[in-house]
């Protein structure tokens, strides 16, 4: 959304799929899943980053980038094979595009680290994007070149976008391994640094915050209004200045009206003068996907919510420092939940970030 005349461009949302390498055929309406190849440090946070993503049907911890054939645990872990701990997500294209999983991979990790990944160091712990073709390869550029410009990162993005080699899925005690041992992962995480990272980059929550609820399209007509149902459903956009929340200034967060999914904070919204709400950040990075759309320009991406789904608005690379963008947001795809109600509502974990600091104001 930007402001008219161009809002009129933007009535209908359009998704860009890609060009990416096909997993499987579509006899009897099968879906064609396609594959994408990242590295992001250890694979168990990476893995548990992108599962549970709307549109992602698998991940899996591996390795890939190196020579060795068939390489084991032990090998990697020696820095001698070339291989990096990567993770390969098969996704539903007509769901979830590659812009979207590269928009969320650069939220996952530190790319400006070169040695490694946080408290790992080392080759097998370092940061890459692994293009499977030419349409991925150009994506990954278009979208490393945004973040990079949006100088949120502080320094240089130095994450290489490189071909392709074969992957070798790790050992199976290693997969699903946020499940499996989700104590040890969560002291991992936190004792890696790579919580508290991400933490002072995106907002005090960076864990994936568990969606209130999800309902079928039919459930979702009887209960949203028709323009709640035409904005998050058919990527329709609602007048400028014409709506309940392009002026609310309370403290509060704003979730999906869909599903209850936390998506903005009142902390990051600003005036942008458009006549829709504007944030600078999501509240929740996990709960946002961002879609490539054909004729908007660059940098500029459409904004879904991971779980339901839901049409949001669009994110335009002219935002506030220090992330450089505005999240220009449909009000229709929105609830406000106030401050004093965030307990009562189930999103207590939420009440800190409203609380007066001393010697602070408002």
């Amino acid at each position: 959304m930007r402001a008219l005349p161009l809002a009129a461009v933007l009535l209908v949302s359009m998704m860009c799929t890609g060009s990416e390498k096909k997993e499987g055929s579509a006899p009897g309406g099968e879906v064609k899943l396609e594959t994408a190849l990242f590295a992001g440090g250890c694979f168990w946070c990476m893995e548990a980053a992108f599962q549970g993503l709307d549109g992602v049907v698998e991940a899996v911890s591996g390795y890939t980038g190196g020579v060795t054939e068939n390489p084991t645990y032990r090998e990697v872990c020696r820095g001698t094979t070339g291989h990096l701990e990567a993770v390969r997500v098969r996704f539903d294209p007509g769901k979830i595009s590659y812009a979207a999983l590269l928009n969320f991979f650069w939220r996952q990790f530190d790319p400006t680290d070169p040695g490694g990944s946080f408290v790992d160091r080392g080759s097998q712990y370092r940061s890459a994007v692994f293009y499977l073709d030419e349409k991925q390869r150009r994506l990954a550029g278009i979208s490393k070149k945004k973040f990079q410009a949006s100088g949120v990162f502080g320094k240089p993005i130095v994450t290489p976008i490189l071909p392709a080699k074969k992957f070798y899925p790790a050992e199976a005690y290693h997969q699903d391994y946020y499940e499996k041992s989700p104590g040890h992962y969560r002291a991992y995480r936190a004792g890696s640094g790579r919580e508290a990272y991400l933490a002072r980059l995106w907002g005090k929550r960076t864990r994936r915050a568990r969606p209130r609820r999800r309902l079928s399209e039919k459930d979702l007509e009887k209960i949203l209004s028709p323009l709640q149902f035409q904005v998050t459903r058919k990527g329709a956009t609602e007048p400028p200045f014409r709506n309940p929340y392009w002026n609310e200034k309370r403290p509060g967060i704003y979730v999906d009206v869909a599903s209850g999914e936390p998506l903005f904070s009142s902390r990051d919204k600003f005036d942008s003068g458009t006549g829709w709400p504007s944030f600078s950040r999501p509240l929740e990075p996990q709960n946002i996907v961002e879609r490539i759309e054909p004729g908007a320009g660059e940098g500029v991406f459409e904004v879904r919510s991971a779980y339901a789904g839901s049409h949001l608005g669009h994110v335009f690379p002219d935002g506030p420092k220090p992330s450089g963008l505005r999240y220009c947001i449909n009000s229709a795809a929105l609830r406000f939940v106030p401050a004093e109600d965030l307990e009562k509502e189930g999103y207590g974990e939420y009440l800190s970030l409203f609380r007066k600091e001393p010697g602070r104001g408002k």
